[in-house]
């Protein structure tokens, strides 16, 4: 599993004019799941994702998580983070997940960031075509991808 973590001051999905999913002061973490993905992997990036110090404390240093903070996370499914761009200019997404192994990851992982203590987790809509906003703070981005972290 991939996930690109934004620290955002507000971020939302729009599916068909309507909003699915928003947060205020958090994370939109866009999740891009493979072909051999597994829960455990999903377990293992929600925990570091709810303890990720990379929101402000007092003094303005990068010292508290989102469940210190209350942050929300709102997560959106992206199989465009497994492209192969190795060879000619279209990329190639043979290393994305089909729909019946990502969705159920993507919802796994959003459930356990509720589990850890992520009060308020809102989700894209799987599959849809999606307008994202991002209203990126910082800018602070993180790349999490489970073969580094085993």
């Amino acid at each position: 599993m991939r996930i690109v973590l934004q620290r955002v001051r507000r971020g939302s999905v729009t599916v068909a004019e309507r909003i699915t999913g928003a947060v205020d002061l958090g994370f939109v973490a866009l999740v891009g799941v493979t072909h051999d993905d597994t829960q455990a992997q999903a377990e293992l990036l929600a925990r570091k994702t709810a303890n990720l110090r990379v929101f402000e404390d007092d003094q303005g240093k990068m010292n508290l998580s989102a469940l210190e903070t209350g942050a929300g996370i709102l997560v959106v499914s992206q199989f465009t983070l497994h492209a192969d761009t190795r060879k000619g200019r279209r990329p190639s997404f043979i290393h994305a997940a089909p729909p019946e192994i990502a969705s159920p990851l993507v919802d796994y992982y959003a459930e356990r960031l509720r589990v850890e203590g992520i009060q308020r987790v809102e989700m894209g809509v799987f599959g849809a075509m999606m307008l994202v906003e991002i209203l990126n703070d910082g800018p602070v981005t993180i790349l999490l991808d489970s073969a580094a972290l085993e």
